[in-house]
């Protein structure tokens, strides 16, 4: 009798607690379950064209650079209908790519060459999924495709002052919704309020309401176009406590996840105030370390994030002057197998590199001749990359050997493949530039692990 009671304790325990490999299993955030461009997968796809090896493809209205989310047996995917000249929030049945929703956001898709406003990928916790666009457009769903809530974000904190597109994508954590607005403080190009300083800011936001729970004022000393980050705000855990990191306007800080008060701060790579270093990857941690890339060619800079207040060079475990291949402009590193994977997009280059030493354990040139700034995926020993030509290259994480290259594109005109490889249930989702894929057969998830209504909702 004591030992049917205590198996069917464990057996609650498991059901009630639901173990890491599980939630691995889904791609929430832009930069996967994680929040650094991995995942515990196993058994994925390494071999493939766009017809073999394809669980299932459907057309895209327009090109975007958001990276599709997973949770479930949902796809949900930001992107823009180009003829009509809409952003569209959609959302995919996982194991047949039937569109289970589509809404029509707001009119007016870019505002430059380069980008749209659908550059931002969503992001889930499972009973709600909540987009955010360049123009400032912030829209939450049920999973269902029922609309939450709508609001926009210059019209309640006034116009963003970016020269190009503002580009980063929310977080859901611990039950909040964060978002990050690093800007010039004077406007540019008309853009920006002209009566008054623009003040750069995190925001945390109910995802339940969409109302804001606090803003938190990041003040900078970057002058101009330095000023601007396409970054996002990713947490990690220090000493058992759960912070928030932000990389742009030449520095790094840790804030309070709970208030939005700034912990900590560093910011000694641009002493001479470089008025052209705007921030487009993302910080990432692992093995207590933080790594943050200077923008155009320049160094890694790996900082130890203990302390409080204003951190000085100490807070530097090393930089990458020496090795000139790690560096990037673009896309954000992955932390994996207890290492980084940084990706430059200028030298054309992949490297493996020890977190708390920066040393290099391999480098090889990436394939192909187009620029890769789609942030690398690194999972079940292998990195993946995708180059703006479409071509997905497949890398061996442990010795830097390319396994395949695989064509999935012919971008025309300026439509170029930005967006990042994706993975959940033993399958890879490639969004290229008019078209989405699912490699690999992949597995069901199960009934339990996402409520089901297939039907849309106006």
């Amino acid at each position: 009798m004591r030992t049917s009671i205590l198996i069917f304790a464990c057996l609650l325990l498991v059901i009630l607690c639901p173990s890491d490999s599980a939630f691995a299993g889904d791609w929430p955030h832009w930069r996967g379950p994680y929040f650094n461009g991995s995942t515990n997968e196993k058994n994925l796809p390494s071999n493939w064209s766009q017809t073999e090896n394809i669980a299932w493809s459907v057309d895209l209205a327009g090109c975007s650079a958001a990276t599709p989310i997973i949770r479930g047996d949902r796809v949900f995917l930001s992107g823009v209908d180009k003829a009509r000249d809409m952003l569209l929030a959609m959302c995919f049945d996982r194991t047949n790519g039937k569109v289970l929703w589509q809404h029509d956001v707001a009119k007016g898709i870019s505002h430059d060459r380069r980008s749209t406003y659908a550059a931002g990928s969503p992001v889930t916790d499972g009973k709600l999924v909540v987009f955010l666009y360049g123009n400032g457009e912030l829209i939450c769903f049920e999973v269902n495709g029922r609309r939450k809530w709508a609001r926009n974000i210059q019209d309640d904190y006034g116009p963003f002052a970016f020269l190009w597109t503002y580009g980063g994508s929310p977080t859901l954590v611990d039950g909040r919704l964060y978002m990050q607005v690093l800007q010039r403080d004077v406007p540019v190009h008309g853009r920006g309020l002209k009566d008054k300083k623009n003040e750069s800011y995190l925001l945390a936001i109910a995802p339940d309401t969409g109302k804001t729970l606090w803003r938190q004022i990041r003040p900078s000393k970057a002058r101009k176009e330095s000023r601007e980050a396409f970054s996002t705000p990713l947490p990690f855990s220090f000493d058992g406590k759960q912070q928030l990191l932000i990389v742009g306007g030449d520095a790094l800080t840790g804030h309070d996840l709970e208030t939005g008060r700034e912990l900590w701060r560093w910011g000694t790579w641009n002493p001479r105030r470089i008025t052209h270093w705007r921030l487009v990857p993302s910080s990432v941690a692992g093995d207590g370390i933080v790594l943050v890339c200077a923008p155009k060619n320049a160094p890694i800079y790996a900082i130890r994030p203990g302390g409080t207040g204003l951190l000085d060079d100490s807070a530097i475990a090393w930089v990458s002057r020496d090795v000139r291949e790690v560096s990037s402009d673009v896309p954000t590193p992955a932390f994996f197998d207890g290492d980084f994977f940084v990706l430059s997009d200028l030298r054309k280059c992949l490297s493996r590199v020890e977190p708390r030493t920066g040393k290099v354990k391999w480098t090889i040139q990436t394939p192909g001749r187009a620029k890769y700034e789609a942030s690398p995926l690194a999972a079940d020993g292998k990195v993946y990359l995708i180059n703006h030509s479409g071509e997905a290259a497949v890398i061996d994480a442990a010795n830097g050997d390319v396994l395949r290259v695989i064509p999935m594109d012919k971008p025309s005109g300026r439509e170029v493949v930005r967006a990042s490889i994706s993975a959940a249930h033993g399958q890879l989702f490639i969004r290229t530039t008019r078209r989405l894929y699912c490699v690999g057969k992949g597995r069901r998830s199960g009934a339990s692990d996402m409520p089901r209504n297939d039907d849309p909702l106006k």
